[in-house]
């Protein structure tokens, strides 16, 4: 016969487990609400940029297409990298919403170990929210980025995941290379939705 201290420590055992499954369900209720990109498991550990130089990096990146977020509601987004200290990036994040208001939010991304560049952490000012990855899987410098960004929740998985440009557009070609370079990591590609960046319609940001 086990010991009264065996049952209970099998009992606190299977509460711990009863309450995180709980916490999981829970979680996948209301990221799925928010139609961000959740899967069960480990984040993934894809390769990253070689070499990665955030010197050439530093600069204006227009949102292509992204997985739907939560904190993201707006059209024309871009991002404004310059450089602040050593391994350390300013951020300014854009968006024009649909009231025709410009929103903004700046934060700064850190390198967390010199010898993986390419992986980053990114944080804001005034966001309740931890620091999240940000890490670099390709990118020219001059042409195209595409960011990837994995937490996990429990027993889940959050997926984050940009396309970037230098410019307003970019040709469906290098889009299809850099779909081809997220599929074979595991991303959804096919939930990727694309970014207004119409000169008109975009012409707010400019003003």
């Amino acid at each position: 016969m086990p010991s009264t201290q065996v049952v209970a420590d099998h009992i606190q055992v299977v509460d711990k487990m009863k309450a995180m499954q709980v916490i999981s369900l829970t979680l996948l209720f209301v990221l799925a609400a928010s139609a961000q990109v959740l899967k069960f498991g480990k984040c993934p550990k894809p390769a990253v940029q070689a070499n990665f130089d955030v010197t050439r990096y530093v600069g204006k990146w227009y949102e292509i297409q992204k997985l739907p977020t939560a904190f993201q509601k707006g059209e024309c987004g871009t991002a404004t990298y310059s450089p602040k200290s050593p391994g350390v990036i300013g951020v300014l994040n854009r968006e024009l919403l649909n009231n025709g208001t410009v929103s903004s939010i700046v934060g700064s991304a850190k390198v967390k170990n010199p010898a993986e560049p390419a992986k980053l952490e990114v944080s804001f000012t005034g966001r309740p929210s931890p620091p999240g990855p940000y890490w670099v899987l390709s990118t020219d410098y001059e042409g195209h980025s595409v960011v990837y960004s994995c937490t996990e929740v429990g027993l889940f998985h959050k997926e984050l995941t940009w396309i970037l440009s230098r410019e307003p557009t970019l040709s469906e070609e290098t889009i299809e290379e850099l779909h081809s370079l997220l599929s074979s990591i595991g991303v959804s590609v096919e939930k990727m939705v694309p970014t207004n960046q119409d000169v008109d319609y975009c012409s707010p940001m400019n003003q």
